[in-house]
């Protein structure tokens, strides 16, 4: 048996691509990163717009190589699973999406290998916080307080149970509210363009000039 090197990468589903990093770190291995990248892409293809940890096992003599995927992060899961490119910036003024919690036990059960839990409640409570960071409402409130509720009790049928399909009226509530969220965000950054383009076209302010003093009498010879 030849000897083994491990390479860890991190692409986008789909769309890996031989960019200076993956050039350096595969080129010297001497193997085809084409038929790499190609065999990289068919496994990833189902997390689209994710990015996806893929460990690269190369017997360095045969130069035969073999694929590892890993779980995309919590954030990507979640932000996969809403349809959005990216989380909130500023919580207070925009929210980043809206989920259902029985949305966060699906996401739950894909990471659970891949978590340090010991029971799938504390792996949804870690996909709450996820959300806290994302600017994610779940259920249509704020992550921390649906954090509480778990610690409380109040959703242990939906997670005991292991529901993932959520509810028909939920759906709509939530799909209403996500188009508000998506409105809103619009907005916000449309205010923020206008800001920009007024600041740019206000001239900078220059040193205020000097107020010229009363006129001094001619000296008398």
């Amino acid at each position: 048996m030849g000897k083994k090197e491990t390479v860890e990468l991190l692409v986008e589903g789909g769309k890996a691509a031989a960019g200076p990093a993956v050039g350096s770190t595969l080129g010297p291995l001497q193997i085809n990163i084409g038929n790499v990248l190609a065999q990289i892409n068919e496994k990833t293809k189902d997390f689209k717009g994710m990015k996806v940890p893929v460990k690269l096992i190369i017997d360095v003599e045969t130069k035969n190589f073999e694929i590892v995927l890993g779980t995309p992060p919590a954030s990507e899961l979640i932000k996969g699973e809403i349809g959005i490119e990216k989380g909130a910036g500023d919580h207070k003024k925009v929210k980043g999406g809206v989920i259902a919690l029985e949305q966060l036990v699906k996401v739950a059960q894909m990471k659970s290998s891949n978590l340090i839990a010991n029971n799938l409640k504390s792996a949804v409570k870690m996909m709450v916080g996820s959300c806290v960071s994302l600017g994610v409402l779940v259920d249509g409130k704020e992550a921390k307080e649906v954090m509480r509720e778990i610690e409380e009790g109040k959703h242990d049928k939906i997670i005991n149970n292991k529901i993932t399909e959520v509810p028909a009226d939920k759906k709509e509530m939530l799909s209403k509210l996500a188009k508000e969220i998506e409105a809103k965000r619009k907005q916000v950054a449309k205010d923020k363009e206008s800001a920009a383009a007024a600041a740019a076209a206000t001239p900078a302010a220059g040193p205020t000039p000097a107020k010229a003093g009363p006129a001094k009498a001619p000296a008398k010879k």
